[in-house]
């Protein structure tokens, strides 16, 4: 099927090159020897350089012709963050052809969805496991012609005409290379701007998931005008740590087009389980993450301090006293101050290198928090340690890429100012409408979606509300969260689940309220610190139910809603609240690939936790 749309951007705004092969090109001519990529292999990190990515990429290209893949087809990538992602995704856009990520986390039967959705002709998987799920579901793929495994372990014994190794597939591409030595560079000169270069699903949280249409211009365009306000241009000095799953638009951003813009060097951690040890490894002079990965650090912090001497509690309580003051005094005028630089300067010898070392953001001189709102407490915490922390704002359909609180003009509780480049404005509901050419250019076999978020005038409705803050925008909630009392208030649920979240002890709040009398709240402790709490005070436990279950914890989680309480209205006060008896998990249905909630699912699984706080009423 051929990727059409009838939303393109205007032609006439320049780019800097006609795709992301063309820029890693252009680069290994001008900085061959500059490393571009790190992966570990047996625990040393393995240095790939601009001429070397080139090279690979100018491979994998090959090999996908090699294989029949032709412009417009889509090629899946099933793997956590490596090399080769990367490597399979510009040498799918070389040849003109669609990448399509695959979250390592998708368990079969969304494998099969996305898969069968994206009508993908090759499938690169990482290993066994991502092997064992596509062939689980091959019946129900018929465009599915090869399944390329980057791991051998544990298939030695497969014999399917359907696997290749990639170190087949690589020497196939080398054969085509060494026969046609120019075939990927003319392929890369004729791309069309215009055309589809990546399938980006979204996460579903209310349905299906959608495979939003992103342009080589649309990935291009953005990469061109987000790198200094989320990056910056020291070419010589900029580090990142490639964690999040490049399937999400954050990571892709980042990872894919910004490091390349950036002439950046990449570090791709082991794996999501090992993030902590790689970033104290790694020290990078960039870090983007979620919320949950910014509140999991203060989390770490608050532990350390628990377990910590008298005497370093002492000396952390003041560090964060003088830091938070700080913070903000940094944030109303933009410096410090003179008093303020000497404590900063005082406690950084003390206290913060040490802490920052920790965290793996002793280097760290830009910090994005994006893809959900988080917490203004949790941003001035990071603040408070020295560390540049901003929120930004975007989405899957406009590349990431919408607003953003710039150097010396943070709002702490904003999204930021619009980029200069970005039309942006409210409608009548107070939804953000967004127009530039990031915009996507459409869903994939889904027209009628399409056409009800973009409009007419190419306009984006990105389905979240929002206000102004003087020239800053601050995120209300969801459209479709929105909460609605039964006495007619309106309130946003994700602003009083934030506020919950600060506690290092609880990992989930799902507010529920709609059409009832009063707020009430699901909430899921975090297991790591309520169990360090439970046996500091010798409370002893067995499972993750048995922990949430002990009177001891409900008082503790019940503290912790109190002092949100006491800055909340009356009418978004958290009346009752029941903990949840098992973590939530993606492969029960319960959170998407992203670790997003669906609220639906959640409200249907506990339904009987929800009747017991309303029927107790």
């Amino acid at each position: 099927m051929t990727l059409t749309t009838d939303h393109k951007a205007s032609p006439a705004v320049p780019l800097s090159v006609n795709s992301l092969p063309a820029l890693l090109r252009d680069i290994a001519g001008e900085r061959p020897n500059k490393v571009a990529l790190r992966e570990k292999v047996f625990g040393v990190w393995e240095e790939t350089t601009y001429s070397g990515y080139w090279e690979m990429v100018q491979l994998v290209g090959a090999a996908f012709l090699e294989l029949g893949v032709a412009p417009g087809d889509r090629i899946a990538i099933h793997s956590e963050n490596r090399k080769a992602w990367v490597y399979s995704e510009l040498g799918a856009h070389a040849i003109q052809a669609v990448s399509v990520g695959v979250y390592p986390t998708n368990p079969a039967a969304e494998v099969a969805y996305l898969l069968r959705h994206s009508e993908a002709l090759v499938l690169i998987a990482e290993d066994q496991e991502q092997v064992d799920k596509a062939l689980a579901v091959r019946d129900e793929l018929p465009d599915l012609r090869r399944i390329v495994y980057l791991e051998p372990r544990g298939l030695s014994q497969y014999d399917d005409p359907l696997l290749m190794s990639w170190d087949e597939f690589v020497a196939l591409g080398r054969e085509r290379v060494e026969s046609e030595s120019n075939v990927i560079s003319d392929l890369v000169d004729a791309i069309d701007p215009e055309d589809v270069a990546c399938l980006v699903y979204t996460s579903g949280t209310t349905g299906p998931p959608k495979g939003a249409m992103l342009s080589h211009r649309n990935l291009i365009w953005v990469g061109d005008h987000a790198v200094h306000a989320l990056v910056g241009v020291d070419n010589d000095r900029i580090e990142y740590l490639s964690y999040l799953p490049l399937c999400h638009i954050l990571e892709k951003l980042f990872t894919v087009v910004l490091s390349l813009e950036a002439r950046a060097t990449v570090n791709f951690a082991e794996s999501i389980d090992t993030v902590a040890p790689d970033l104290v490894e790694v020290q990078p002079t960039v870090f983007a993450a979620v919320p949950r990965i910014w509140e999991k650090m203060q989390a770490g912090i608050m532990i350390r301090m628990g377990d910590a001497s008298w005497l370093k509690k002492l000396v952390y309580k003041a560090a964060f006293n003088a830091g938070t003051k700080n913070a903000d005094r940094l944030l109303a005028t933009g410096s410090r101050g003179l008093w303020g630089g000497i404590q900063h300067g005082f406690y950084h010898v003390l206290a913060y290198r040490s802490l920052r070392e920790k965290l793996g953001l002793r280097h760290c001189e830009t910090a994005v928090s994006g893809a959900a709102p988080i917490a203004p407490e949790v941003l001035k915490f990071f603040m408070s340690l020295g560390v540049p922390i901003r929120e930004a704002y975007g989405m899957t359909e406009n590349v990431g890429y919408a607003t953003a609180n710039q150097v010396g003009n943070v709002k702490v509780g904003t999204v930021g100012e619009p980029y200069p480049e970005a039309n942006l404005e409210l409608a009548e509901d107070g939804e953000i409408l967004v127009k530039h050419p990031g915009v996507f250019m459409g869903y994939f076999k889904d027209p009628e979606a399409t056409a009800r978020t973009i409009d007419e005038e190419g306009y984006l409705h990105t389905g979240d509300v929002g206000e102004w803050d003087g020239d800053h925008i601050r995120i209300v909630d969801r459209k479709k969260d929105i909460i609605i009392t039964s006495g007619g208030k309106n309130l946003s649920p994700s602003e009083i689940e934030n506020k919950l979240k600060v506690s290092p002890f609880i990992k989930e709040a799902i507010v529920i309220g709609d059409g009832r009398q009063f707020v009430s709240a699901l909430i899921g402790i975090e297991l790591d610190t309520v169990s360090n709490w439970a046996l500091r005070r010798n409370i002893a436990f067995t499972t993750y139910r048995d922990l949430s279950e002990k009177p001891e914890v409900v008082e503790l989680i019940q503290g912790v809603v109190q002092d949100v309480n006491s800055e909340l209205a009356s009418v978004e006060s958290i009346r009752r609240f029941r903990l949840i008896p098992k973590e939530l998990d993606h492969e029960d249905g319960e959170l998407t690939a992203t670790q997003k909630v669906k609220r639906s699912e959640i409200g249907a699984r506990f339904a009987h936790l929800i009747d017991d706080i309303y029927g107790a009423a």
